[in-house]
């Protein structure tokens, strides 16, 4: 290098961090960015599956009170109980004609979004009921005792024939450990349900009804009615029940 005034200025040396190549750098932004993308896929994946909650509060009928979560996909929860209880939260999966059903009733109501469903009328207190719809980060709910709309009396209906079918599960599994004289009532009264219709998705019984069906602990009455649910459901009780 040439220097006409006879002075160099002294030019700063790139410095290197020892043992760390040069990629690392890049590294943080890098990740950033993915981690914005991928916060962005979550979030649309999140937006795309709605979820509708219903609630029931009635002292004294059973349970006293239910809520019933699902989303549009049929993954939910279900808590029954008594009110003084605490919260007693299970797992369960719609079918989809189930799910379906549930959410097109929601869309008739156009998703709770400034609807009034209380009839207004001097009646029994029949249960206090709400409903909220969840999508895309909005919330919309409408809560009544008594309603003249067809559409909200068969969205409850059908939640209600719901928490049947999970109130039943909650009595076999209690019964299988703790009672196994009462099953028989237990399964007879399913049997019941059925013929009324009062069972909505009764499919999700066969597991604990395959259970019963195939251990010779419980009561043979037990096992037949077991075996002739499950017929009833189209449900083969020849595969292993899982314990």
């Amino acid at each position: 290098m040439h220097c006409s005034s006879g002075a160099c200025p002294v030019l700063a040396r790139p410095v290197r961090s020892v043992g760390r190549p040069r990629i690392l750098s890049l590294s943080v932004p890098i990740l950033i960015g993915i981690a914005a993308v991928c916060g962005v896929a979550a979030a649309g994946n999140a937006q795309s599956s709605p979820k509708l909650t219903f609630k029931k509060v009635l002292e004294g009928s059973t349970p006293e009170y239910l809520e019933i979560c699902v989303d549009s996909n049929g993954a939910g929860t279900y808590d029954g109980r008594r009110l003084k209880d605490p919260a007693e939260i299970r797992t369960l999966k719609l079918s989809a004609a189930t799910t379906e059903r549930i959410f097109a009733l929601a869309h008739s109501l156009n998703d709770f979004n400034s609807i009034d469903l209380e009839s207004h009328k001097k009646v029994a207190n029949m249960g206090r009921k709400t409903f909220v719809y969840e999508s895309n980060g909005q919330t919309y709910t409408a809560e009544f005792n008594y309603s003249l709309r067809r559409e909200a009396q068969e969205l409850a209906d059908l939640f209600e024939k719901i928490s049947s079918v999970e109130e039943h599960i909650k009595a076999l599994e209690f019964e299988e450990k703790y009672d196994h004289l009462q099953l028989p009532q237990e399964l007879l009264q399913i049997r019941i349900d059925l013929d009324n219709k009062a069972l909505a998705d009764p499919e999700l019984l066969a597991p604990t009804l395959r259970l019963i069906a195939h251990d010779s602990r419980y009561l043979h009455l037990a096992q037949a009615r077991a075996q002739d649910i499950l017929a009833r459901l189209g449900e083969s009780d020849s595969r292993s029940p899982e314990r």
